[in-house]
Formats: structure tokens, C-alpha cells, sequence
């Protein structure tokens, strides 16, 4: 009996299924433990196909991602700098301006990226079962810099490589102004946004810079002033000496710009002053002119018929020359021509001529020069320019006179009128003689045995259009026509081709007459009849 027993404890051996069932779930759970791991290892790991501020960190530890787009975004950024020596390269460093990545706010959204499809398990899950996770997703960048560092540093640039425009030169010869070579300059407010861009690039990290070419075409009246100047010098005339003195006034009616050379020395005035008693003529008018007065405003301004001036001032004076002068004068005042007066009668050397004169108002011209002005008729160039730069104004907007004066007093129409009748001055010498035959200029002249003066407006064919005047003093018994008379010529023609480059004249005109074109006969009306202010040319038509 007991060796049966024995027999039976004998046959029921090991018991392997026992054995093997243990070691399979002994082997499952290794496993399971194995890929948990790994899976967890993984999922330190950011998703396949994320990307941080354009950078691909997928399946990169979080250290090691972090560490790329750290160092991407650290790269200098190319600035190119262009200009005509060449191409001029400029490293700048992120950390010049300040540069700071906000590395953790990107690593949290690049995390959460990749745990937007299911929870823990879903995803060991797909692990488990060899489904790939990809996120096409792109966390943008989280950055900042110094703007003030930025712009600080773009002006320093700016300060190394900008170039100046060159200096605007003249020919004595041709007496023509050319202007300098064309400078670069960089500009700041346009790059500031553009390296702004290449800072917050991983891929495009070279700018070029926005560089413009600056400053050939702004020609300033201050190159005209140097080129009078040299060129009186150059014929030996000293502009500011005791025995020769020149005055320039040149008004620029596009822009406002204005040269002034010894503008407010005084002068004799001659005939020039004609322009304000004719300007007060018409002030004190409130009709129509008759063809007779008509006839008196053409003799005057274009013969210069001392005459017919007179007797413009004793219609301006209600019959009385002196009250005539005095309303001349107080107009002139009234329109801040300050230093310009008449205070007696045009001479005529008639018998039975009432002479005598008025008080000249207070005047204040340059007291350094003196030209030796006439006691009873004086101005400047700078009032004759300010005269005509009123009419043009008044003229063509219905301001400049017409607001100087008392509303109503003038009107646009007379503006007109006198520039109008004005412009058939054509003596084909002084400011005339200084521009192409064909150019329209409105002006007044008027000389002296020792001074010679010309003021008026130049229409220039493309639109800048211009006031000059100039005068000219020489001590004299007698004007030496061939000295002064080019000079003046000279000054005006440099005049017109600073404003006209496009039409300069750059030879002396070589068909000017030897002295003024005679008045009458030429481009005086014949008669009263024939007098139209509206057109005053309009006698040759007919």
C-alpha cells in the first residue's frame, strides 16, 4: 500500500503548466513594463512633425529642442548695405539688440501639441500597435528685443556708410549751375522692419538695406548768390567796394526761396519808380481809364516819359502834383516798400515848370554803402523786387496788393493790367537782353549817369517763374553803357538758367542792339486809340 502511494506521488511530476502559466505572465508583464518605458521614454520626446518658430524639433528630447532653436535664432543676421563704391556687409548680432527667446511658453505649447489625440492609454495604445503619432503643427516664436538698440545700432550704420550729396558747382564761362554727384542715406524707419522680419526668421536672415539716393537735384538760390558774386568779380567789378557796388534781389515765386545781395542798399530810383506811381494810379481809380490816361500809363512805363508820370501824379493828386507825391509815398509805406520814395516832380526842363518837393518819409537802407542815391527819388532792389513780386501775386490769385492795400483799392484785373502792359517793354537790353528772345518778362527799367537798375518778372516756359531785380552804382560823371549794361545782362542770365536748366542759354547773346531798342515807333502804341491794357501787343495784330 505505501509503495503505491509512492508510486502515484511519483507519477504526478513537475507541474508544468503551472510553470509555464507563470511564466508567461511573468514574460507579459516584463513586457509590458518594457514598453510602458519606452513609451514613456517617448513621450519626453516631442511629436514627429512639430515644428517651433519654423525650426523641426520632432522627436527631439525637450533639452535638445530647445537647445536648436536657441541656437538657430542666435545666427547674426547679414545686413547689405549698397551703395555706388559697392556691396558692404554688416553682421549684427542678436544680442546686440537685446534679443531674448521665451524658450518655455513654445516648449509647453510643443508638448501639448502632441496630447491633443487621446489620452495616456489611447496613445500607448497606438504605440502598441505601431501607429505613428504625427503633429503638422508649427509653434510660433515667442520673442523680444530693444527697439531703441535696434534703431540705435541701424544709425550707427547710417553714420559709417551714408554718403553726402556733392556740392552743386557753376561755370563762370557758361554761367550755368550743375548739381553735385547724388549722396546715399540709409533708411532707418523702412529697415527697422525689415531686420525685424530676419531677426524673427530661422531661414532668411540677410537684409538688404533700403539705401536712397538723396540730395542732386536740390539746388539751392545760395549757389546762384556764389555765382554773381564770382562772376562780378571775375569782370572786376567789386560788388561791395566804395566805388562800385551791386544789388541783387532774386525771388523764387514757385517756392518762396529768396537771394539777397545788398538788396536793401539805396539807389536812384530814375524811371523805375514809374511802377508805384502807376500802382497808385490805379488805386485811386474807380472807373474805367480814358483812352488819354491809357496813352499816359504806356508812355510812362514804356518810354519812360517823364511827362506823362507827372501828369499821372496830379490825376493821382486831384490836380495837385505835390498831393500826388505824398499819396505815392504813403502807398508805398503802406505796403512795407519802405525804403523807396519820390518827393518832387519829374524835371522836364520846360519854361514854367512848378518845381519844389515834399519831405521824404523816414527810411532805413543799409547805411554801410553808399551809392550817392538822388535826394528827391530813391529805392532799393529789394523794394522794386517786393513791388513786382505784390503784382504777380495780385495778379494771378487775387492776393499779394490787393491784400496790402485796403479791400477794393486794387483789383486783380489792374494787377493785370500792369504786368500786362509792362511785358511790351522791349528794349532788348538789361534783364531783357539776359534771357532767350522769345521768353516773356514783365519789368521796369532805369538809369542815371552813375547807376543803371532793372526789376521785374520772368515767365519761365516750365513754370518757375521769377522775380529779379538788380541794380548797379559806379562812380561816374558818365554811365559807361558797355561796362554796366552786360553786367546786368550777365546777372540775369545766370538767373534764367538756374531756373530754366533744361533751356539754358549758355552763351552771352550775341544780337543784342548796342543800346536800348528805341520806345517809339517800336513797342509804344501809336496813339491813344490803338492803347489796350487788356492786350497791349495788340496794335501789331491789327
Amino acid at each position: 500500500m505505501n509503495a503505491s502511494l509512492s508510486s502515484r506521488r511519483r507519477r504526478a511530476g513537475f507541474p508544468v503548466l503551472l510553470s509555464v502559466s507563470i511564466l508567461l505572465t511573468v514574460s507579459a508583464i516584463g513586457l509590458l513594463v518594457y514598453f510602458l518605458v519606452t513609451f514613456s521614454r517617448r513621450e519626453q520626446e516631442l511629436p514627429a512633425g512639430v515644428t517651433v518658430a519654423g525650426i523641426s524639433v520632432g522627436q527631439l528630447s525637450e533639452r535638445n529642442a530647445v537647445a536648436r532653436w536657441e541656437r538657430a535664432y542666435a545666427e547674426p543676421i547679414l545686413l547689405v548695405y549698397s551703395n555706388a563704391s559697392g556691396h558692404h556687409p554688416i553682421h549684427l548680432h542678436p544680442d546686440q539688440v537685446g534679443w531674448r527667446i521665451s524658450s518655455e511658453p513654445m516648449l509647453a505649447s510643443a508638448l501639448v501639441s502632441g496630447q491633443e489625440d487621446g489620452g495616456f492609454w489611447r496613445r500607448f495604445v497606438d504605440f502598441l500597435l505601431g501607429i505613428e503619432l504625427f503633429v503638422s503643427q508649427d509653434i510660433p516664436l515667442v520673442a523680444d528685443y530693444q527697439d531703441n538698440a535696434l534703431e540705435a545700432f541701424l544709425e550707427d550704420v547710417a553714420a559709417r556708410y551714408d554718403d553726402p550729396p556733392g556740392s552743386p558747382t557753376f561755370d563762370l564761362e557758361t554761367l550755368s549751375i550743375y548739381p553735385g554727384g547724388s549722396g546715399y542715406a540709409l533708411d532707418v524707419s523702412a529697415a527697422m522692419p525689415a531686420v525685424d522680419a530676419a531677426l524673427r526668421s530661422a531661414a532668411q536672415r540677410t537684409v538688404n538695406l533700403p539705401v536712397n539716393p538723396h540730395g542732386s537735384q536740390n539746388l539751392s538760390l545760395d549757389t546762384l548768390r556764389a555765382l554773381i558774386i564770382n562772376y562780378l568779380d571775375s569782370q572786376g567789378f567789386i560788388y561791395d567796394s566804395q566805388g562800385t557796388v551791386a544789388s541783387v534781389y532774386v525771388l523764387d515765386l514757385v517756392s518762396g526761396e529768396e537771394i539777397n545781395i545788398l538788396s536793401d542798399v539805396a539807389y536812384s530810383a530814375a524811371s523805375t519808380i514809374k511802377m508805384p506811381i502807376i500802382i497808385e494810379y490805379f488805386r485811386q481809380l474807380n472807373r474805367e481809364p480814358t483812352a488819354g490816361e491809357a496813352w499816359l500809363i504806356a508812355n510812362s512805363l514804356l518810354c519812360s516819359n517823364n511827362s506823362s508820370s507827372n501828369l499821372i501824379m496830379e490825376i493821382v493828386g486831384g490836380n495837385d502834383i505835390f498831393t500826388g507825391l505824398r499819396r505815392v509815398n504813403d502807398s508805398l509805406q503802406a505796403i512795407s516798400v519802405s525804403n523807396t520814395f519820390i518827393t518832387a516832380p519829374f524835371y522836364l526842363g520846360v519854361e514854367g515848370q512848378e518845381l519844389g518837393s515834399i519831405q521824404a518819409p523816414a527810411t532805413s537802407p543799409n547805411p554801410t554803402f553808399s551809392t550817392e542815391p538822388d535826394a528827391f527819388n530813391q529805392t532799393t532792389a529789394a523794394d522794386m523786387g517786393s513791388i513786382f513780386s505784390l503784382l504777380y501775386d495780385c495778379a494771378h490769385y487775387d492776393s499779394g496788393l490787393a491784400l496790402a492795400l485796403p479791400e477794393g483799392q486794387i483789383t486783380q484785373q489792374e494787377c493785370r493790367r500792369m504786368l500786362e502792359v509792362t511785358s511790351a517793354n522791349d528794349l532788348e537790353r538789361l534783364l531783357q537782353g539776359g534771357i532767350p528772345p522769345e521768353a516773356r518778362i514783365s519789368h521796369k527799367n532805369g538809369w542815371i549817369f552813375d547807376t543803371v537798375g532793372d526789376a521785374g518778372i520772368v515767365y519761365s516756359p516750365n513754370g518757375r517763374d521769377y522775380v529779379i531785380s538788380v541794380f548797379l552804382w559806379e562812380r561816374a560823371e558818365f554811365q559807361d553803357y558797355e561796362k554796366l549794361w552786360p553786367l546786368v545782362e550777365e546777372i540775369s542770365r545766370a538767373a534764367w538758367n538756374f531756373f530754366n536748366p533744361e533751356n539754358a542759354l549758355l552763351q552771352q547773346r550775341a544780337n543784342l542792339p548796342a543800346t536800348a531798342v528805341e520806345c517809339e515807333g517800336n513797342y509804344l502804341p501809336p496813339n491813344a486809340e490803338a492803347v489796350n491794357l487788356d492786350d497791349i501787343k495788340a496794335w501789331k495784330r491789327n
